[in-house]
């Protein structure tokens, strides 16, 4: 992607919370939450980069497992509303990768959060460093803002 052709919007993903994710309390269960934002964080790979997980770990032989997340949790989540997971690529360092994530439903926030992923091999989950095109890219996305 060229610079000129850079999104200039913030990356939204919305995901349908089921009934299935819920909880006696009629609330998400907190342990989807994550896998909410995972979600949300796959969708931006595949949107801003142009490569899905999937492809980065079989095609680019890169891995990115995940070293640390904190969370904060403001609003219930049902299956009411669409959770609309805004995503931003917040830091790069050499093999790190940090992610914000802030979910939100019907206006209300949610959740938000901090994701810090690395770079590894995915044939001996050495650490690697994503390849000149793929980290150009993420160069890029850095000035994105939620």
């Amino acid at each position: 992607m060229a610079a000129a052709d850079e999104p200039s919007d913030p990356f939204v993903h919305a995901i349908t919370v089921q009934w299935a994710d819920c909880d006696p309390a009629r609330i998400a269960y907190t342990g989807q939450i994550p896998k909410f934002a995972l979600s949300a964080i796959d969708a931006w790979w595949a949107e801003r980069v142009g490569i899905d997980w999937f492809a980065l770990n079989v095609d680019h032989r890169m891995g990115t497992p995940f070293v640390h997340l904190d969370m904060d949790f403001r609003s219930p989540i049902t299956p009411r509303h669409p959770l609309l997971c805004t995503v931003m690529l917040t830091k790069l360092g050499t093999t790190s990768l940090t992610f914000r994530v802030v979910g939100r439903q019907n206006k209300a926030v949610c959740f938000e959060g901090n994701f810090v992923c690395v770079a590894v091999s995915a044939d001996d989950f050495r650490p690697g460093y994503p390849s000149a095109d793929i980290r150009t890219r993420l160069e890029s996305l850095l000035s994105e803002r939620l």
